[in-house]
């Protein structure tokens, strides 16, 4: 785990599964570790699912009830402190919807992103006024200061792709319809576009765009999502297992089943075969830009 970079999502997670595991192998249910533990069975669905911290305690009880080796307790109750460490974004209290501190946590922790998006900007290539103008239309009831507080939020993210240690990689592929939807206007969607440029310059980065010559793809079936992949353990094992997250209008999705992020890899690869070349997005880009500036 890379000091400083993961917060508390990734020790969260990773103590969820060795515990789940340890459940699975005393080859005791949910409901069953839950009755032991005088918990209820949601607060062990949300222990093994890693949306929240621990007491060391806690851990200590659970690895007793599955008959853990003392060792091993030892280095759960460990990591179990680990989980109180606060990512930076925690500072935006309940300015993040409920469950998105888990995706914030994963995209710090990420070494590449795969991300499609039929409808908007990605948030990780927002420039300031298109994301201030789709906080205000999703979020019409805040004042003014919640809303650039969120904006702020949006715009730190993506620090994450200049950080000077291990920039994450982004891959995106967005429908021309993203481009031809004038968020904000025509001045915010050119200041849009030319920020979207300019970011692709980066070598880490790279924007595509799917056009609607392309006709039915893959992308239309499947709708926004993201595939998170983590840094590698020196013995080339993942550190964390690839993530699948989609956001919806009513809930954000996680997937991490290998089958599921085996299907959706799947998408994305069939869904970059159909966009432009990245010289030829870049010349899709600009022209809209240059449209948008003309008026």
């Amino acid at each position: 785990m890379v000091e400083g970079s993961t917060g508390s999502t990734v020790p969260r997670r990773q103590l969820g599964r060795y515990l789940r595991d340890l459940r699975n192998k005393a080859r005791l249910t949910v409901r069953a570790a839950a009755r032991e533990l005088e918990w209820s069975e949601a607060k062990m669905w949300r222990i093994e699912t890693g949306q929240t911290s621990l007491r060391s305690l806690d851990v200590e009880a659970m690895c007793k009830i599955y008959g853990a080796p003392d060792e091993l307790t030892s280095a759960l109750m460990g990591l179990a402190k680990e989980t109180k460490a606060k990512g930076w974004w925690h500072a935006y209290g309940d300015v993040i919807p409920e469950g998105f501190d888990l995706f914030i946590g994963l995209e710090e922790a990420a070494s590449e992103i795969d991300w499609y998006e039929s409808e908007l900007i990605p948030g990780l290539l927002q420039a300031k006024d298109y994301a201030e103008t789709i906080m205000r239309t999703h979020n019409p009831e805040e004042n003014e200061e919640e809303i650039n507080r969120r904006v702020h939020l949006r715009l730190a993210r993506q620090a994450l792709l200049t950080r000077s240690f291990e920039p994450v990689t982004l891959n995106v592929a967005v429908s021309e319809a993203v481009l031809r939807r004038p968020v904000g206007g025509g001045a915010a969607m050119a200041e849009q576009l030319r920020h979207v440029l300019e970011v692709g310059e980066l070598p880490n980065v790279t924007a595509r765009v799917v056009p609607f010559s392309a006709g039915l793809h893959l992308g239309v079936m499947s709708g926004p999502f993201g595939i998170l992949r983590f840094p590698r353990n020196p013995d080339g094992t993942d550190s964390e297992p690839p993530t699948v997250y989609s956001d919806g209008y009513t809930g954000d999705l996680y997937l991490d089943k290998p089958n599921e992020v085996a299907h959706y890899n799947s998408a994305f690869e069939s869904i970059w075969s159909t966009a432009l070349s990245e010289q030829a997005s870049r010349r899709l880009i600009s022209e809209m830009a240059g449209s948008y500036e003309q008026g």
